[in-house]
């Protein structure tokens, strides 16, 4: 199994960071509205640059003028698998990846499927874990630390 991340970043505007470790790199998808458990919605993700894996526990503020400028907290944290016998780095590139998560917060199967650019679709698979109506905003304090964005913008020196 490999590891998952996902941040909560306030940039320019709030947005999810759902980071797979693949490759040796952290394979990397801002997700606007926060993944959810609700296997009825379809959640935009858009593929931005992979990070290095010394990102993974990242929890600060990023300074102003620099790329992704904002607070960041590591809003779940775990591990994941691909589905089947799947090859995860061949199921991307091929634009459909199905996906185990066992996390903190995000539990169960989902399933990320390219649209076209750097669109993909973020899936809630219906399984075991599957929850009508859960919403990531109602869960907002970071599972390494307990601090909320704003706690991290407080703390900040800047």
């Amino acid at each position: 199994m490999r590891r998952f991340v996902v941040q909560r970043h306030r940039a320019r505007r709030l947005h999810y960071d759902l980071r797979l470790e693949l490759g040796g790199v952290l394979v990397s998808w801002a997700v606007p509205k926060g993944p959810t458990l609700d296997p009825a919605v379809r959640r935009a993700a858009f593929r931005v640059d992979d990070h290095e894996l010394s990102y993974f526990d990242f929890e600060g503020v990023l300074p102003a003028g620099r790329y992704g400028a904002g607070d960041v907290i590591v809003w779940d944290v775990g591990v994941w698998e691909p589905a089947g016998d799947t090859d995860p780095a061949e199921a991307l590139a091929a634009g459909e990846l199905h996906l185990d998560l066992h996390g903190e917060k995000l539990r169960g199967r989902l399933a990320m499927i390219h649209t076209r650019g750097e669109e993909w679709l973020l899936i809630h698979k219906r399984d075991e874990h599957a929850v009508s109506g859960w919403n990531p905003e109602d869960h907002p304090r970071s599972v390494l630390t307990g601090r909320t964005n704003d706690d991290v913008r407080a703390d900040s020196p800047e």
